[in-house]
């Protein structure tokens, strides 16, 4: 029997403990700070702000692009900043006023570098406590629930970094919190608003792919050099990614890749994840790396993580549909999030980008090309010959020529409405090609405009309970992992996640200027 008992999934688990001490909450103010009775949040729909109040927590590697982002969004102020050190809240506090923004409150642990630790939470914390309406978390991922939850019990939105929460733990704790407080509960999963994502959720919702029976998606980034960099020249302050790949295996950053394929499978709306198998491959690449870049003799050569290079998972719905998730950080590979979605009428495929559909019912995968002979002709440069069908005489790179222009036909003609509209606007401001404005866009016109949110708090908690179930997958030699139901039932009868998108005049935005931070996936 699938299990849906919080304490069942935890029972005889070594994870981590009661996150409401680790948030810096007390007790007391626990108590104090819930706002109304428990409720489910499937299409919870907070009361409009005028105005969104905004406080960035972490100014390290993410932050400082939201800061610049959000602070230029009509009806959003930027009114708290918050940071380790000094340095880094002061220099996103000159950003804005260099930019005829109103100074934000200063919240920092650290004035220089060397001094003795101290309360790391505090900072943190006053902020929370602070008058204002969204919490934004761009920190360290072991950061990221603490402070989220002390975000909710003092009764503000919070929106989080990826991945979310790494235990489920700590994913029930976010779930439970968000539902008592009554607050908005968000993983900032921007892939979900890059230009093909969404061109699938708006294909997938025109039926053009027929029934979705597959999906596969992946995070294939070449992180090594990043993760042994000083952290003064772009590497990870104090090593923390590192560190967590020497004590975890599985699939520890699971979110990109799956949950755009989420919405597009209507994960948590129709659908749950029922069971998932994990399976991690040796763990080479880094230390090899490590020793060809500084040397055997060197201490960072003696560094031998227990992540494996590749980790591969199956999920299979309630449904009885399945996706296929990978994780390789350390492998010599051009980035890839893969983006596979299968249907019954056809595919979209990204990296490279290629569409499939069948003309007809009952056609198959050899009508995909939806050109007339001419067309094709002229677009490959050259005369086919008399007699048969033309697409089965072109060689391997003139179908991968077609193939391309077939892709951008379907691009232009099926473009999500919120790129149509929002585009041009999302390109000017930057941030991994604009999906990053387009979802601090859509999460600030929600709050305003009273709307349920893109992403909720399930979403959250189903996506990054892979950090937990892969691992002790991978541990059991692939044994099947069930996955928690936290909507508790509520996912039979919540609705889809529409096509959604903003009114710019509503908005009052006709042009940002051009944000040149460079920040990394």
């Amino acid at each position: 029997m699938i299990k849906t008992d919080r304490r069942e999934f935890l029972k005889g688990t070594a994870w981590m403990g009661a996150i409401a001490s680790i948030s810096g909450c007390t007790s007391a103010a626990v108590a104090a700070k819930a706002v109304c009775a428990p409720g489910m949040m499937t299409d919870f729909a907070a009361p409009a702000l005028k105005t969104v109040r905004v406080g960035v927590i972490g100014l390290g590697a993410r932050g400082p692009g939201a800061v610049h982002r959000l602070a230029a969004i009509p009806g959003v102020e930027v009114v708290a900043l918050c940071d380790l050190y000094k340095v880094r809240v002061e220099r996103q506090q000159k950003y804005l006023q260099d930019n005829g923004k109103p100074k934000a409150r200063e919240y920092w642990i650290y004035t220089s570098a060397g001094e003795p630790r101290k309360d790391e939470t505090s900072a943190y914390r006053a902020l929370c406590e602070s008058d204002l309406d969204l919490v934004y978390v761009a920190t360290p991922w072991a950061v990221h629930t603490p402070a989220a939850l002390c975000a909710m019990e003092n009764g503000k939105h919070v929106a989080i970094e990826v991945p979310s929460a790494m235990t489920l733990e700590e994913c029930f704790a976010l779930v439970e919190t968000s539902e008592r407080t009554r607050r908005h509960c968000m993983q900032l999963e921007n892939c979900c608003y890059d230009r093909v994502e969404m061109l699938t959720l708006n294909m997938v919702r025109k039926g053009l792919l027929g029934e979705l029976v597959h999906a596969e998606g992946a995070y294939i980034h070449d992180l090594r050099d990043y993760q042994y960099r000083d952290p003064a020249k772009g590497g990870y302050q104090g090593s923390w990614r590192l560190r967590w790949n020497m004590e975890h295996t599985g699939n520890q950053y699971p979110t990109h890749g799956l949950v755009p394929l989420m919405q597009n499978m209507n994960i948590n709306r129709g659908d749950r994840f029922e069971y998932l198998t994990s399976v991690s491959s040796a763990a080479i690449g880094m230390n090899r790396f490590a020793v060809a870049k500084f040397g055997e003799n060197d201490p960072r050569a003696g560094i031998f993580p227990v992540s494996g290079d590749m980790s591969t998972t199956v999920i299979r719905t309630a449904n009885g549909k399945t996706i296929m998730v990978q994780h390789d950080v350390t492998s010599a590979r051009p980035y890839s999030r893969l983006h596979l979605v299968s249907g019954t009428q056809g595919i979209l495929h990204k990296y490279p980008f290629r569409v499939a559909l069948a003309k007809n019912p009952g056609g198959g995968a050899h009508e995909w090309f939806d050109f007339t002979r001419e067309e094709a002709e002229k677009i490959l440069g050259r005369t086919f010959k008399d007699g048969g069908r033309w697409h089965n005489e072109t060689t391997v790179p003139e179908d991968e020529m077609l193939a391309a222009e077939y892709a951008q036909r379907v691009m232009k003609e099926y473009e999500h409405p919120l790129w149509n509209i929002a585009g041009d606007l999302a390109r000017k401001m930057g941030g991994h090609g604009g999906m990053d404005f387009l979802m601090d866009l859509r999460l600030c016109y929600c709050l305003q405009n009273g709307l349920p949110l893109d992403m909720n708090v399930y979403d959250l908690a189903a996506s990054c309970s892979l950090c937990e179930l892969t691992e002790r997958s991978a541990k059991a030699r692939g044994a099947s992992q069930d996955v928690p139901d936290f909507t508790r039932g509520a996912w039979k009868t919540a609705k889809p996640l529409g096509i959604e998108s903003v009114d710019l005049e509503k908005l009052g935005l006709k042009d940002v200027r051009k944000d040149e931070a460079q920040l990394n996936v």
